[in-house]
C-alpha cells in the first residue's frame, strides 16, 4: 500500500467482499471504556471495599496493566472474580457515555446496501457487549451471528490463533477483506495474517488526543524492515470510507 492521505483513503469497494469492524474505539467512542476502567471502577472499588481512593486506584491500575494484551484484560468475569465486584452492574452505571464515533452510522447504513458481508469483530466480553449493543441500537445493523467476540475463541485479536479461527468460521478471502481497528497490535496481527485492506482510528476516545499522522506503519512480520511495512490509513470519520 502506498502512502495515503485524505482523498485517497476510500477503498475500491468493488474489491471488498468482507468488512470486519472493531467496536470499542472504532464504531463506539472509547471514552466510555477509558472512563470506566480508569475512573469509575477505582472509585467504586474504593467505596465497596472501604479503601482510600488513592490506594484503590493504585491497586486496580496495577492489576489491569499486568493483564494488558491478554484475554483476561477484556474479560468481565475475570475482573469480577479478581476484584470481588460485579463489573457488569458497575458498567451499567456509566452507560450514558456509550455513543457512536463520528461517521459510524453513515458507514453502517452504506454497508446495509453494499454486497460485502459486514461483521463486528471485538475483544469485548459478551456481557459488556450486550450493554453496548442495546445502548446504541447496533442490533439494527448486525444479526447476532455477525457479532463475534474473541472470547468465543479463547484468544484475543492480538494473537495469530484468533485470526486462524476467524477465517475458518467466516471463510473470507484475505485479499478482498477490510478490517478497521484502533489498536496497533491488533492491526499488526491482521496484517501478519494477510488482511489486505487495513484502517486505523485517529481519535478512538473523543476526550483524547487526535493523531496528526495520515497513516501508521504496520510490519507484517514484527520486524522494522521498510520492505515489510504496510502503510495503514488513519480515519477520523468512518464516513470518509463511503463513496
Amino acid at each position: 500500500m502506498n502512502e495515503t492521505t485524505g482523498a485517497d483513503k476510500r477503498p475500491d469497494w468493488s474489491q471488498i467482499e468482507t468488512v470486519l469492524l472493531d467496536m470499542d474505539g472504532t464504531l463506539l467512542d472509547l471514552n466510555y471504556d477509558n472512563h470506566f476502567w480508569m475512573e469509575h471502577l477505582p472509585l467504586r472499588y474504593a467505596q465497596i471495599h472501604q479503601q482510600e481512593q488513592a490506594e484503590a486506584r493504585r491497586h486496580v491500575t496495577a492489576l489491569i496493566q499486568a493483564q494488558r494484551g491478554t484475554l483476561n484484560w477484556y474479560c468481565l468475569d475475570y475482573w469480577s472474580r479478581t476484584l470481588n465486584v460485579d463489573i457488569t452492574s458497575l458498567k451499567r452505571e456509566v452507560g450514558h457515555l456509550i455513543q457512536y464515533r463520528p461517521g459510524t452510522e453513515h458507514l453502517l447504513q452504506f454497508l446495509k446496501t453494499h454486497a460485502a458481508s459486514a461483521y463486528i469483530v471485538t475483544n469485548a466480553h459478551r456481557a459488556g457487549l450486550e450493554i453496548k449493543l442495546a445502548a446504541v441500537g447496533l442490533h439494527q445493523y448486525f444479526d447476532s451471528d455477525r457479532i463475534i467476540s474473541s472470547h468465543d475463541y479463547g484468544e484475543p485479536k492480538e494473537s495469530a490463533g484468533f485470526w486462524s479461527q476467524l477465517q475458518q468460521t467466516l471463510d473470507f478471502r484475505n485479499e478482498h477483506t477490510m478490517f478497521i481497528d484502533d489498536n496497533d497490535q491488533v492491526l499488526e496481527a491482521a496484517a501478519r495474517h494477510g488482511i489486505a485492506y487495513l484502517y486505523g482510528i485517529a481519535q478512538p476516545d473523543s476526550q483524547g488526543e487526535v493523531s496528526g499522522e495520515p497513516y501508521i506503519r504496520i510490519y507484517r512480520r514484527g520486524q522494522s524492515s521498510p520492505s515489510d511495512a504496510q502503510l495503514v490509513p488513519m480515519l477520523t470519520d468512518l464516513g470518509d470510507l463511503v463513496p
